[in-house]
């Protein structure tokens, strides 16, 4: 069955200072996108679709597209702050585009199969990748309603930095393993040796550090940026008069949206793996770190793509 993998890389990494996504963690020069996609192909994708910003393109495919290209089909689409319906205008200011859910929008007219979602920037582990390849090929997920998605549930205490906070979408789950809610927390951290997040006036409360969180891993069917398109219109009309320069459509909040509207399923297939990634700087030692212990444990071969 085809699969595909799609990454999301418009983001410029403003907390990191910088394309974080071009960033070598490997010891043969390899970058997160690399060990990604070595991941996703060994788990059965056949076709990796690549988010960037057109700006970006050229450097993009230099430092990335050009290698890949030798080992599995690729496509590009762009994410930019003026595609958008007529109608409709950019806010005065406004710089950045407008979210994840936009990002996936734009795939429309390159996926025609179930499509496996993943951020540039974090490093989920091949064991994830198997998993959500053994959902996509079990549960086949189509146009049927109620939607069949699945997200990959990572254990929380397994995704913090060691540097600073980070964004979560904590997770409620049922006994069945069906996702019922799913809760943005955009600063979760270790404080006084507990887990702990922080709400709007910097109160920070406890949370179980067990709890599943998605780390924007989707399983979805080829229709979605489809079922996107009529709710990102929605998003433009009603949320960003409220927020012109920062309101996001958020994927996670799409999800979550149709999920309370009972037009889907979202089942958390849950992973052991520990997530890294370089939400900051000072976080890119620990990653290649963790990855030359991979290596030597024979997780991964010395230079990726030999």
């Amino acid at each position: 069955m085809d699969k595909t993998l799609v990454i999301m890389a418009a983001g410029m990494g403003s907390r990191y200072g910088g394309l974080k996504q071009l960033e070598p963690v490997g010891p043969d020069g390899s970058l997160i996108i690399d060990y990604s996609i070595y991941d996703a192909k060994r788990a059965g994708f056949n076709k990796v679709v690549f988010i960037i910003k057109k700006e970006i393109e050229q450097q993009f495919y230099e430092a990335i597209g050009k290698r890949i290209e030798k080992h599995i089909k690729v496509e590009y689409v762009f994410q930019e702050l003026d595609a958008i319906p007529k109608g409709f205008s950019i806010p005065k200011d406004r710089v950045k585009p407008w979210g994840t859910g936009q990002a996936i929008l734009e795939c429309k007219n390159v996926i025609n199969e179930p499509f496996l979602v993943i951020n540039a920037d974090d490093f989920y582990g091949k064991d994830a990748y198997q998993a959500m390849a053994d959902w996509i090929e079990l549960e086949k997920p189509d146009k049927t309603k109620p939607y069949k998605i699945s997200m990959a549930g990572y254990i929380l205490k397994n995704t913090l930095s060691d540097t600073g906070h980070v964004a979560r979408g904590v997770c409620e789950v049922n006994e069945d393993g069906f996702l019922t809610d799913i809760n943005e927390r955009l600063k979760v951290q270790k404080k006084q040796g507990q887990t702990k997040f922080a709400i709007e006036d910097d109160t920070w409360v406890d949370v179980d550090e067990n709890s599943f969180v998605s780390m924007n891993m989707w399983g979805l069917g080829a229709h979605m940026p489809k079922e996107i398109e009529s709710r990102f219109q929605n998003f433009l009309e009603n949320e960003v008069p409220k927020n012109p320069l920062k309101a996001e459509f958020l994927l996670p909040n799409i999800i979550r949206d149709i999920l309370h509207e009972k037009l889907c399923t979202v089942k958390v297939v849950p992973t052991n793996e520990r997530w890294f990634g370089v939400t900051y700087k000072e976080d890119k030692e620990s990653v290649i770190s963790a990855i030359k212990q991979k290596i030597e444990l024979g997780e991964y071969p010395a230079i990726l793509w030999g």
